[in-house]
């Protein structure tokens, strides 16, 4: 009989190859489109190999983040670098906007002074891009497991979806070199090149928001302060609550501090202790800080009014 743990850890193993797999062929499929797009003066093959790059660029930066955030904590960071997890899309997102902006910027002034580019040498290069992606795709897909419901495979999903994308952004391309080739369309290539900037934009968009908000501890968009709130109220040990700040401390960890004012004859462990496994297992808050403050130290007006809602 198969030990469990080892077919757990085989397809563990054989995801990662598939995406080392996938990371490579694309990095370097990226820095041969770039090339050619040089040479050929071509801003069509050089936006879709910076899209390719950006994905390579993404995957290292979060593989990365994530071998970095599992160093433990010292006296200096206290918390570890789970934050690195956080900086490494923003980072990445920031670099494909700016990097974005300036093909923008060239391919208007193509429009103004067009640029005769080999439409064959294209539509080569794009095609390979095709062949690429899909073959990334099978390889992501291969270490797919379709029975499963961890964040594994929800990763791999996601991948093999947006290598799809890549593919039709290459397809594009090669529709650009055809009309380059056939009808003698050159503005094909930059009228190209800002459609698949738009796409880098909208698909970074959503990144740079949520990254640059948690950067600045603000609470993640998957939670409802109020709701948060309203949790908090309705323990029956507590009067009423002030001070309490969500945010994340990494990709995968949301902290949660609050005040709190109880009633005199609870303990302050009970009252930590169920808002720690409610906090927990309703909204997935994972480090939580909860300071207690008894109805017996707080009882004139102003104290009561500054620990209101």
């Amino acid at each position: 009989m198969q030990d469990p743990g080892h077919s757990h850890a085989a397809k563990f193993d054989h995801g990662v190859r598939a995406f080392a797999w996938a990371t490579g062929l694309n990095l370097a499929f990226a820095i041969v489109e770039a090339f050619y797009g040089w040479k050929t003066d071509s801003l069509a093959l050089l936006s879709d190999a910076l899209h390719n790059f950006g994905d390579v660029l993404g995957l290292v930066m979060a593989l990365a983040a994530g071998l970095l955030a599992r160093r433990e904590a010292t006296r200096r960071h206290t918390y570890g670098w789970q934050r690195a997890t956080l900086l490494s899309p923003l980072i990445n997102s920031l670099l494909l906007v700016g990097l974005s902006g300036a093909l923008v910027f060239s391919a208007i002034q193509r429009f103004r002074n067009p640029v005769e580019i080999p439409g064959v040498t294209i539509m080569i290069v794009a095609g390979i891009g095709i062949a690429v992606n899909l073959g990334s795709a099978l390889f992501v897909k291969g270490g797919h497991d379709h029975h499963g419901h961890g964040h594994e495979d929800l990763n791999r999903k996601g991948a093999y979806l947006h290598l799809l994308a890549d593919a039709a952004v290459s397809l594009a391309t090669v529709i650009t070199g055809f009309g380059v080739w056939k009808f003698g369309w050159q503005w094909l290539d930059p009228a190209t090149t800002l459609l698949v900037t738009v796409f880098i934009f909208a698909s970074t968009y959503g990144l740079l928001r949520d990254s640059w908000n948690a950067t600045m501890d603000a609470v993640p968009r998957h939670l409802d302060p109020a709701e948060v709130a309203a949790f908090i109220d309705a323990n029956p040990n507590i009067i009423s609550h002030h001070d309490l700040h969500i945010w994340s401390l990494g990709t995968e960890t949301v902290a949660l501090t609050a005040h709190v004012r109880t009633i005199e004859q609870v303990h302050p462990d009970t009252v930590i202790s169920s808002l720690q496994t409610g906090l927990r297992e309703k909204f997935g808050i994972g480090h939580i800080t909860v300071q207690i403050e008894n109805a017996t130290v707080c009882m004139n007006p102003d104290c009561l009014q500054h620990h209101s809602h």
